[in-house]
């Protein structure tokens, strides 16, 4: 069903599956999607993701919560990496509100993935992370940070000629917002890398970094003969299904 999600003033279009009327409770999860591409750009961000949560859902009897971040979709705002990790933040509190929510996990996305990581590693109410052909970390777009915000503007995530406020400081965050620093603070809580071989938006190299600074508790899963867009791959979806079954019983 859809729903709305409020975060820093603004309003966040999102999509709740629910198991069948009358279940126990049960898991909850929350799940990210990704930087725009294609040539729909911002506009048709997580079109499919509704339909992907309610295949986890009835699959597993879990809640399943997916959202466009600020800036994509019909939500409002304008992007920002700090923005989009209080979107998540959002997101997590008011699938904890949802009655019969027995914990929150979360999964993701490309930056979804990255992400979800960030927010585990500073909230410990998540109790593990899933992630599809995450990124590292944010280095390139930091180093061009004006031509990345013009692209930001061309796909349609920055819509206020006036945004962001303090050029600087929006910068910065993606210098400072740091996968590999905060995915070592979730172990001993579970965390799933699933990354395609033959990715060739984020590199594989970057799945073995992150599995590196978190240590033997990480499960990394490559997909062979794989790209990016991993939640269209049977394989992928049969992996996340297998790992929530798997927490459900955690």
């Amino acid at each position: 069903m859809h729903c709305v999600i409020e975060s820093g003033g603004l309003r966040l279009s999102a999509h709740l599956a629910r198991p069948a009327a009358g279940a126990a409770p049960a898991p909850g999860l929350v799940l990210c999607h990704g930087f725009p591409a294609g040539p729909g750009g911002a506009a048709t961000s997580a079109q499919t993701y509704p339909q992907l949560a309610d295949r986890l859902a009835a699959d597993t009897g879990w809640s399943v919560l997916t959202f466009n971040f600020r800036g994509t979709g019909a939500s409002e705002g304008d992007f920002s990496l700090s923005g989009w990790l209080d979107d998540l933040r959002a997101a997590i509190d008011h699938l904890f509100a949802v009655a019969g929510v027995s914990g929150v996990w979360v999964a993701g996305a490309g930056t979804g993935g990255s992400l979800a990581l960030c927010e585990a590693g500073e909230d410990e109410r998540v109790r593990g992370v899933a992630t599809l052909s995450a990124r590292a970390d944010f280095g390139d777009w930091a180093s061009d940070p004006a031509g990345f915000l013009e692209h930001a503007r061309s796909v349609g995530l920055v819509r206020d000629p006036s945004f962001p406020a303090d050029f600087d400081a929006w910068a910065r965050e993606l210098r400072e917002i740091r996968p590999t620093a905060l995915i070592a603070k979730i172990p001993p809580r579970p965390v799933l890398l699933i990354h395609g071989a033959d990715d060739d938006a984020v590199p594989l190299d970057d799945a073995r970094v992150l599995a590196d600074a978190a240590g033997d508790a990480v499960e990394l899963r490559v997909l062979s003969e794989a790209g990016h867009r991993l939640r269209h791959d049977p394989r992928a979806v049969a992996l996340l299904l297998g790992w929530m079954e798997r927490q459900a019983g955690s």
